[in-house]
């Protein structure tokens, strides 16, 4: 059993799957993990996620050895090193979950193919998500690119199959786990470097992903509208553990399931899992249409000219820095350049204000997340930035452009969450926070506005309606 983005003991279909068909065998079930070079080698040393997942390996080779087993983990390049463990411990199959990123898919028929050389079988299953792949089409079968019509289906097919959401089992398979003694490296040995996560509010592991459920759902039935508040603790901060696996999707939506039974998940239970439903549709936008990648989903708009050159760079060192003189936009980078996390309704304002107000490709914006996000997940964070860009599938309208100090007004009336990360402006009042240069001589230690916002939104209209009317659109 190979271990990847599912770092869990429980309700987990490959590991249920490959104990069941032990039992059935008579055989015995390795399980393994490995830190995957090509991944890892493009990380700094103290990067957060390299981090959580070392502490939640940790985590599960101890829930592994209650159960009789162990963990084995390695560090090398996974298409040459699962295929070598397997002839080591004289496998007969590998068993994972499967992972739609292009580029684990290539990865994953790298080892399929080594393994089938070798007289060996690879068993991919459907983990991460509800439904995968081409299990929620249109009535055309052809993949679904708007959202609502896609929900609409996914709620459809899980009402007419609720088995979608029954656990795999593991514990009462577990006599098949081979036993022996985990092998865990130090993250010295793999090249990081040791990071607090508690120091910016993360648990890891299982135990951190129960407890951050437990803890959201009290707070489920008004998720609908405190979501949109930064300063207020509404949002479920599970984003982290659903892209590592550390919680069960299914679990999660069994558990809001009986709630709203219940009558007991208000009108926020059904906004949140419709954010669920937005993770699997970015998911199934990535598996059908894999050039999203480096393309814009509508290609028109791969002839929108960007900013570029020397002033571009030092726009966009700005906005990465949270020096670009709009609180809201500043407070929200600092809060990701310090803690891994950024608020949702943030990313959007982020994103619209690179894109939109400083006129950079939404690429950059991406890539940065990437780097930062400890939730980082492709396809997310690339349906997310192209529909700030209005380049993707079900996008806002080119011309619909967040004004920042609009949001910062709405969203952050006093301030709270701006002075939280910007302390220099701690003295201004909930009026003058949002708008410091409109206060001359009150915030002397935070920069002005790099750009104009009016006058940013009449460019941007500019550079998109010229690539609309190019393409007769």
């Amino acid at each position: 059993m190979w271990f990847r983005r599912d770092l869990r003991a429980f309700d987990h279909a490959a590991l249920h799957h490959a104990l069941v068909q032990a039992r059935q065998d008579g055989g015995a079930v390795y399980c393994a993990f490995v830190y995957d070079t090509p991944i890892l080698d493009e990380l700094p040393r103290d990067d957060r996620r390299v981090a959580f997942i070392h502490a939640s390996l940790a985590e599960l080779a101890a829930e592994l050895e209650g159960l009789g087993g162990h963990l084995l983990a390695r560090h090398g390049d996974a298409r040459t090193v699962i295929p070598a463990l397997a002839e080591a411990l004289n496998a007969g199959a590998v068993y994972v979950n499967a992972d739609y990123d292009p580029a684990a898919i290539a990865r994953d028929a790298t080892v399929a193919a080594a393994l089938e050389q070798a007289g060996r079988a690879f068993h991919a299953y459907k983990d991460q998500v509800i439904f995968e792949k081409s299990e929620v089409l249109s009535q055309a079968g052809r993949p679904l690119t708007v959202f609502t019509p896609y929900k609409n289906a996914w709620l459809k097919q899980r009402n007419l199959d609720p088995q979608v959401l029954a656990p795999w089992h593991v514990d009462p398979h577990a006599a098949q786990l081979a036993p022996g003694r985990s092998t865990l490296p130090a993250l010295a040995e793999i090249g990081f470097d040791e990071v607090d996560l508690a120091a910016v509010g993360v648990t890891p592991g299982m135990q951190g992903g129960a407890e951050a459920f437990e803890a959201f759902l009290p707070k489920l039935a008004a998720y609908g509208t405190a979501r949109d508040y930064p300063a207020v603790p509404g949002t479920s901060q599970l984003s982290l553990h659903l892209r590592f696996g550390t919680v069960s999707v299914r679990h999660l939506l069994r558990t809001v399931g009986e709630l709203a039974e219940r009558g007991a998940a208000g009108d926020g239970g059904a906004i949140w899992v419709s954010e669920l439903i937005w993770r699997e549709f970015y998911q199934q936008i990535l598996f059908h249409f894999p050039y999203v990648v480096r393309s814009s989903f509508k290609p028109v708009y791969d002839k929108v000219e960007w900013e570029s050159g020397p002033e571009a760079d030092e726009l966009f060192a700005a906005w990465c820095e949270g020096r670009t003189g709009y609180p809201l936009v500043d407070a929200a980078m600092l809060q990701l350049n310090r803690t891994g996390f950024m608020h949702n309704r943030l990313r959007m304002v982020t994103a619209s204000f690179l894109v939109k107000d400083l006129g950079i490709d939404w690429r950059r914006g991406e890539a940065y997340f990437a780097l930062k996000l400890n939730d980082y997940e492709l396809a997310s964070n690339n349906g997310g930035w192209q529909w700030a860009a209005s380049s993707g599938c079900d996008a806002q309208p080119f011309f619909r452009i967040f004004n920042p100090v609009t949001q910062s007004q709405k969203f952050d009336a006093d301030g709270s969450f701006i002075k939280h990360f910007l302390p220099q402006l701690a003295t201004l009042t909930a009026k003058e926070i949002h708008a410091p240069w409109l206060a001359p001589g009150k915030a002397p230690d935070y920069p002005a506005p790099i750009v104009q916002h009016d006058v940013a939104r009449q460019r941007t209209l500019a550079r998109y309606a010229v690539v609309k009317a190019g393409a007769g659109v």
